[in-house]
């Protein structure tokens, strides 16, 4: 169902290398509802580019958490709330699923194109999506097991062996969306989006115009997953082995080798019917080994050793 309303929340950061200048822009989480309401507000975007710098930059080794802002102290302070801890193997899986989606976040969304074997077009997206190598480039999807029926995706997957991940960028993430519905599989989600398909390099599934980046896959493997104890899958596991990388000149970065988040502007899904944006970015440098080699040995008492 296409959104409806859309609410000002807390912002969602990511990281990223930090330019020389410092530009602020507002911060904001939105929501969709599938619920209809009378009134429709329509979402505020902006392209505007929050950059700072990582939350402490005066962290030692061996420091923790470091208390020198009131969130930082909050954080510490709300540990004497204790905890609520769950064996999963007791919970309803209606219980698990929104724990679970609210708590991992914020997750990316791979629009996924498919054909059927008689020819159906099928585009869908789908939250349980990441990338789990560059070396071979691959992708995963994973596809739950309807008991009413296995999903479109996953069935035109398994005979083809074909499909296309799209970036979703808040521009067309109305369209998008409305490809959520459960529809018969005679549907055509390209009509329904109104979207764009256009031919595919390596691939028989389209591609769509409005994304900025396409990825075209080849099925790498194909895994059906059962819940411990049963031999019933509730789940398919399908891993793409990326073929052909299309890029939207406007989205690259200056140096023409990775993509601008500012100007990708993707979306990733959060818990119920929320999603977030890319308000805010910092940086964080991997640590080197050689460079603290010295200091962790004096901490573990291994001076000397290798």
């Amino acid at each position: 169902m296409i959104p409806t309303s859309f609410v000002n929340l807390p912002r969602v950061t990511f990281c990223q290398r930090i330019p020389q200048q410092v530009v602020t822009a507002s911060s904001r989480r939105w929501s969709c509802s599938r619920r209809p309401t009378t009134t429709v507000q329509e979402p505020r975007c902006s392209s505007a580019r929050h950059f700072t710098q990582s939350t402490c930059r005066r962290w030692e080794l061996g420091q923790g958490i470091v208390e020198d802002t009131v969130e930082k102290r909050q954080w510490k302070q709300d540990e004497k709330q204790g905890w609520k801890s769950l064996a999963v193997a007791d919970m309803p899986v209606k219980d698990a699923y929104p724990l679970l989606t609210s708590a991992i976040i914020p997750r990316p969304i791979a629009f996924v194109s498919t054909i059927s074997s008689s020819g159906i077009r099928n585009l869908a997206p789908m939250s349980y999506f990441s990338m789990i190598s560059h070396n071979p480039p691959l992708v995963t999807v994973s596809l739950s097991l309807s008991p009413r029926r296995p999903k479109d995706t996953r069935e035109n997957i398994k005979a083809t062996k074909e499909f296309t991940v799209n970036i979703i960028s808040e521009p067309f993430v109305e369209a998008a969306n409305s490809c959520s519905v459960e529809a018969p599989d005679y549907v055509d989600e390209w009509v329904v989006s109104g979207l764009t398909p256009i031919p595919s390099v390596q691939v028989k599934p389209p591609r769509v115009k409005e994304s900025a980046v396409n990825l075209e896959c080849e099925l790498y493997d194909l895994k059906d997953i059962a819940p411990p104890g049963t031999d019933i899958p509730t789940t398919t596991l399908a891993i793409g082995l990326i073929k052909q990388i299309h890029v939207r000149n406007a989205v690259l970065s200056s140096d023409q080798k990775t993509v601008d988040p500012y100007r990708l502007r993707p979306v990733a899904r959060l818990g119920g019917n929320s999603y977030s944006r890319i308000d805010s970015t910092f940086e964080l440098g991997r640590p080197s080994w050689k460079a603290l080699k010295e200091r962790i040995d004096e901490m573990m008492g291994t001076v000397g050793k290798k």
